[in-house]
């Protein structure tokens, strides 16, 4: 896949949020990180050492970028906004970096990172054994963002999952990005 082929987030809509404040999303994504250590207890646990590290997860082709520290004790995901320039400051051990779609198909295992990478579709920078074990954990995983999602809504899970269940594959075709691990269905 080339990044011609990678479908890019839509400025339009990247502009109007960048102009929101980070607060509500790190309040869902703080719940979020909570609910997936607690659904997938081994997906931090095995990355010993390197889960007391920080990642800049920096999707491109958006004005907000993210840092994970997977620390099975208390693990943080929060967002952090693009300085006027385009750079994130942030302290980071490790950064990757590729347009939105790239790095959500990577969760979602439709696309190869390898592939991504020796194509320059992502970038990686910093503790490269430490992305390596952070990618081996996540595939192994086998993580559903879609089913993530639907887990932390509580009571409404059900209804949630039934809405992506039967949206999923219209945003897909739609928007060119992998909303879903193929063959899962969210629960």
């Amino acid at each position: 896949m080339t990044e011609a082929s990678i479908p890019h987030f839509p400025r339009l809509v990247d502009h109007l949020v960048a102009r929101l404040p980070t607060l509500p999303l790190d309040l869902a994504l703080r719940r979020f990180i909570t609910s997936l250590t607690e659904r997938h207890p081994s997906l931090f646990s095995r990355l010993d050492d390197q889960a007391r590290k920080t990642f800049l997860i920096d999707p491109t082709d958006v004005s907000i970028a993210f840092l994970l520290r997977p620390d099975p004790a208390l693990p943080r995901l929060e967002a952090v906004k693009r300085a006027p320039d385009g750079t994130i400051v942030a302290a980071r051990d490790a950064r990757i970096a590729g347009p939105l779609a790239a790095l959500v198909g990577m969760v979602h295992g439709a696309l190869d990172g390898d592939a991504l990478f020796f194509s320059r579709d992502i970038v990686i920078e910093g503790d490269t054994e430490a992305v390596l074990a952070l990618r081996n954990a996540v595939d192994d995983s086998e993580i559903d963002l879609a089913e993530e999602v639907a887990a932390i809504t509580g009571p409404a899970s059900k209804v949630v999952a039934e809405i992506f269940r039967r949206a999923a594959p219209v945003a897909e075709r739609m928007t060119g990005v992998t909303l879903t691990r193929a063959g899962g269905t969210p629960a």
